[in-house]
């Protein structure tokens, strides 16, 4: 849940917990590194995705922050059991920059897997999955407390180091389940240049227009840089406008976090590549964040070292044991969501 609490006062998006994105993956396939894996985490509920909205993986493959192919998935209602299917539609191009789930339908009236099992769907040369997984974020949920001061509107905006760690060394996270939606295809396929800009979308229909109510790039940087005063407007925007909008906010930020004058915060940001939001991947090269993201790295910890300017202490937790070797990756759901 690195992209958790984007909505106000801490909240999920337009206060629906089914509009919130999660995390964002990229990575080469275990043993098949012509392959690229993409996943799309939301709802930390882990049940039925919102009927009226499009759950988005947007790809730019020529380094404009504008999309060249969208992965959409649309989610049928849930049924009285709870039961419900997905489709998944991809678009390329100008069609591919429409907020609609539009393009070719790859996958059509699929089963969501909220059992222990992925209802793992093939089609053509792709791999795809909609359903409860373990979620394999990690994080001190109580230490994210004792460092930053949330009151009012500052949210996550205002930590305050102390002489002791704030860190309590207990993963908050060790049972959680998610909604993951995940894609493998052939890396051809994305023809990155050499690099690939992605980010994830959720867009719900509000009197009949779809409204941007979140979105996921870097980890914790929705969640992390933002005050209740901006978050739905960072929530709607696009990338390619983040650098001209948003530098000027971010600047001031670390200012205040980590003491960063205006020349080292432009250069800290640069360097780290936070703006535009979105998750940068050169598949030609091993995944590691900053280079596309794996299960393995305490995001937080990164993420609340640069605010700090390194002046926060690790939070010594480690990454979860049950990811998979296989499609879809994260582990089996926890039973306690599946019940």
């Amino acid at each position: 849940m690195s992209n958790h609490f984007t909505g106000l006062s801490l909240g999920p998006p337009l206060g629906d917990q089914r509009l919130d994105l999660c995390d964002l993956y990229a990575f080469q396939a275990p043993g098949d590194s012509s392959r690229t894996v993409l996943i799309l985490n939301a709802n930390p509920n882990a049940d039925a995705l919102h009927p009226d909205a499009v759950y988005r993986l947007n790809i730019d493959n020529d380094g404009d922050y504008l999309t060249d192919i969208a992965f959409s998935w649309v989610f049928s209602p849930a049924a009285a059991d709870g039961s419900q299917t997905y489709s998944v539609f991809m678009a390329t191009g100008a069609e591919s920059r429409k907020p609609e789930a539009t393009g070719t339908k790859i996958v059509s009236a699929a089963a969501v897997s909220f059992g222990p099992q992925a209802n793992v769907v093939s089609s053509g040369d792709y791999q795809v999955n909609a359903g409860s997984r373990s979620d394999a974020f990690f994080f001190d949920f109580d230490g994210i407390n004792n460092l930053f001061d949330t009151s009012g509107k500052r949210n996550f905006t205002a930590p305050h180091l102390g002489d002791r760690s704030p860190w309590t060394g207990v993963d908050s996270n060790t049972t959680a389940n998610v909604f993951s939606m995940a894609i493998e295809l052939p890396t051809a396929d994305l023809t990155p240049h050499p690099e690939l800009h992605i980010w994830g979308r959720c867009s719900v229909l509000r009197d009949g227009e779809l409204v941007h109510a979140d979105r996921a790039g870097h980890p914790s940087v929705s969640s992390f840089f933002n005050t209740d005063d901006t978050k739905e407007e960072y929530n709607a925007g696009e990338p390619v406008n983040d650098r001209a909008r948003w530098t000027d906010q971010f600047v001031h930020l670390l200012g205040h976090t980590g003491g960063y004058t205006h020349q080292e915060a432009i250069t800290a940001l640069d360097e780290h590549g936070i703006l535009p939001d979105v998750l940068h991947f050169d598949p030609s090269k091993p995944a590691a964040y900053p280079n596309g993201r794996m299960f393995t790295e305490d995001v937080i910890d990164i993420r609340v070292a640069f605010l700090t300017k390194n002046e926060a202490p690790p939070t010594g937790l480690s990454p979860h044991t049950d990811i998979l070797d296989r499609f879809p990756y994260l582990g089996d759901p926890h039973p306690a969501a599946t019940s």
